[in-house]
């Protein structure tokens, strides 16, 4: 699982929708490997505006420190303010940095999703997967 995917997912407990403590998961364990890849300046670029800045900062002091990305800008910088070192920097975390095993954790309910051998099960069993009483008129008060 790539450092970037953990900038787009979610606690998929259904309660943990409406709470802002469900993003951005955080590890527990986490085993780090690089794979150096070809450097795709324009993916980049184009994928920074959709980067959720401050959850990506939470993740690299929280699972990324050994590699050395505690001192990314505080502030998302603009396409036109990249120099080539920080668009290096950007690639080697976003794209070459993988999770290989560990578990990502809800900030809101606490549940822990395995991740082995670079896959997140984000499968839940059944009764985390419910909300009682959703005035949608569900039938037994279940989603």
């Amino acid at each position: 699982m790539k450092i970037l995917t953990t900038n787009y997912i979610t606690c998929a407990v259904k309660a943990c929708k409406t709470s802002p403590a469900s993003f951005p998961l955080h590890f527990k364990g986490a085993e780090l490997v690089q794979e150096e890849l070809e450097l795709n300046s324009d993916f980049i670029v184009n994928i920074l505006p959709r980067i959720e800045w401050p959850a990506l900062l939470q993740t690299a002091v929280e699972a990324c420190a050994f590699l050395g990305f505690t001192t990314l800008p505080p502030q998302k910088p603009e396409a036109d303010q990249l120099d080539e070192k920080m668009v290096k920097d950007l690639h080697t975390l976003l794209v070459e940095t993988q999770v290989m095993e560990g578990k990502l954790v809800c900030g809101n309910c606490g549940h822990e999703y395995n991740i082995h051998q670079g896959i997140a099960n984000f499968l839940l069993p059944n009764h985390l997967g419910m909300i009682p009483d959703c005035l949608g008129g569900c039938s037994g008060g279940w989603c």
